[in-house]
């Protein structure tokens, strides 16, 4: 479930994805939108058994307060309290948002906190890789298809990839008629996870046009 509230210059927006076995994902984002879009806050859950370990990361851009709770490897919560310099291009949980206001021609770069254990600011370079078909009641369109390559940087990111521990790019879709909107994205929601998708309900895509 997806929702969005506006009021005056500022957007909340909250993911919410149960799954069936009781487990839990939800990203709530409150984001302004003047000249530029700047996020203020973030909060991510996720818990329940389609997860490694329950984890719950909350940020705010105006103070660089940042806060993770989550279980160490013998089960026990822990929590990590820190004030960083947060970049203004962070993008936490409106990714999406973003890449409706980009030049698909243009590689787009964006920042974005995770925990890795310990926070940890990393780089997004988002590209796009053409544009797939999909039908909505029998009505054809076209999305555009952006790949999202993750840059740890820095030693730890040279050793990830010297381990083949480099997570797969998530991919996103966006309908790139004259009204750009989210369409469906296929990638890890945390660290060594399974590739999920999330799509909207109504395109029906070709088998030619199903995620890599």
């Amino acid at each position: 479930m997806f929702r969005a509230i506006s009021v005056g210059n500022r957007v909340t927006t909250i993911l919410s994805l149960h799954f069936r076995d009781g487990s839990l994902y939800e990203e709530k984002s409150v984001f302004s939108q003047s000249n530029t879009f700047r996020l203020l806050t973030y909060r991510q859950i996720q818990k329940g058994a389609a997860f490694k370990s329950p984890e719950t990361l909350a940020l705010d851009t105006r103070t660089g307060d940042v806060n993770i709770e989550a279980a160490d490897k013998d089960g026990k919560m822990r929590n990590i309290a820190k004030r960083l310099s947060l970049p203004a291009d962070l993008a936490n949980g409106i990714i999406t948002i973003l890449l409706n206001d980009v030049d698909s021609n243009v590689e787009t770069t964006l920042s974005m906190l995770v925990a890795t254990p310990e926070p940890r600011v990393v780089k997004l370079r988002i590209s796009a890789s053409g544009q797939d078909s999909f039908s909505i009641g029998g009505w054809g369109d076209k999305a555009a298809h952006y790949v999202v390559k993750v840059d740890v940087g820095g030693v730890t990111g040279v050793v990830a990839k010297a381990a083949g521990k480099q997570p797969p790019p998530p991919h996103i879709w966006i309908n790139a008629g004259s009204t750009p909107v989210f369409q469906k994205s296929e990638g890890p929601l945390y660290e060594d996870g399974p590739i999920w998708r999330i799509e909207l309900a109504s395109p029906t895509w070709p088998k030619s046009a199903e995620p890599r």
